[in-house]
């Protein structure tokens, strides 16, 4: 099986590129949805306090865990390992809400999200948006901190936070973000922010990196699918993974949840990508940050 490359963040902590986000998964269908992921090769999952489904998401993967103690239990005294999943194979990513943003409120929501998944740790803890209108940012932020320090969250970031945002969290942060989750895909490229990532050693992580389904249409995007036996959003995930972006696309079947998974066997070549760095209209399918109180 094909797996994605790791990223490796700048606190040290591993992360495949390639991840399945949950943002509107229903709740009733989040957990079978999360156990196809992981049949097909899925070990990153992007959840939200929002999104509503993270009981969901905490049991599919408690349950791929479990089934796993239970196989090797079953192993007996053959000697021979079997194959499982281990908590430490898994990535999990969830955030705090707009209406949870503060200090205090943080850690409570913290606790709140990790009782609805289950799990002991979360592996990346976000900023849902920055709600500059608020002002509480940066202390949300230190309570991130806090967690941070506290070994309850291997990383911590930030999403949609534009250079502005950055730039006010940076002058009191003691520690890094180690991603910034935004809207990006071939329409919406984030040059300007990309390129301040770098420079920060802030991991840049797409969300909506389909553009809702919009950009899959587009004609230059469909004759390379074309000439490279493959579908849209094969295509455009794989731009994605080239640039060195994180990605979570969302899928809501078991065929766009495989789709999306096999993207590792063709490689987009420098005219190929050239011509998708021509696609940027500047194009939100998202409300824009400076928007969201």
């Amino acid at each position: 099986m094909r797996f994605p490359g790791r990223l490796t963040l700048n606190n040290g902590v591993q992360m495949e590129r390639l991840g399945y986000g949950l943002y509107k998964v229903p709740p009733k269908d989040a957990e079978a949805l999360v156990a196809t992921a992981l049949g097909e090769g899925y070990r990153r999952f992007d959840t939200a306090a929002m999104y509503g489904n993270e009981v969901g998401v905490g049991r599919a993967l408690g349950g791929a865990i479990g089934d796993a103690a239970q196989a090797n239990t079953g192993a007996g005294g053959s000697g021979e390992s079997v194959h499982t999943l281990s908590r430490e194979d898994l990535f999990v990513t969830t955030k705090v809400w707009n209406d949870d943003q503060g200090y205090d409120s943080t850690l409570r929501a913290f606790d709140t999200s990790i009782a609805n998944l289950g799990l002991d740790y979360v592996d990346l803890y976000l900023i849902h948006w920055p709600c500059a209108g608020h002002g509480l940012f940066v202390e949300t932020y230190k309570a991130l901190e806090t967690l941070y320090r506290e070994g309850k969250v291997r990383a911590i970031g930030v999403s949609n936070f534009q250079p502005g945002h950055l730039d006010e969290l940076m002058q009191k942060a003691e520690v890094v973000p180690a991603v910034n989750q935004i809207e990006l895909h071939p329409w919406l490229q984030q040059t300007r922010l990309r390129t301040l990532h770098q420079q920060l050693g802030i991991a840049t992580e797409a969300w909506s990196p389909l553009g809702r389904g919009q950009v899959l249409a587009d004609p230059a995007i469909i004759s390379l699918a074309e000439k490279h036996g493959k579908t849209s959003a094969q295509v455009i995930i794989r731009w994605h993974l080239q640039l060195g972006n994180l990605l979570i696309p969302k899928a809501s079947s078991a065929g766009r949840i495989k789709e999306n998974f096999n993207v590792f066997d063709f490689e987009l070549d420098p005219s190929d990508m050239d011509g998708m760095a021509g696609l940027e209209r500047h194009h939100r399918t998202g409300s824009h940050p400076d928007n969201v109180n």
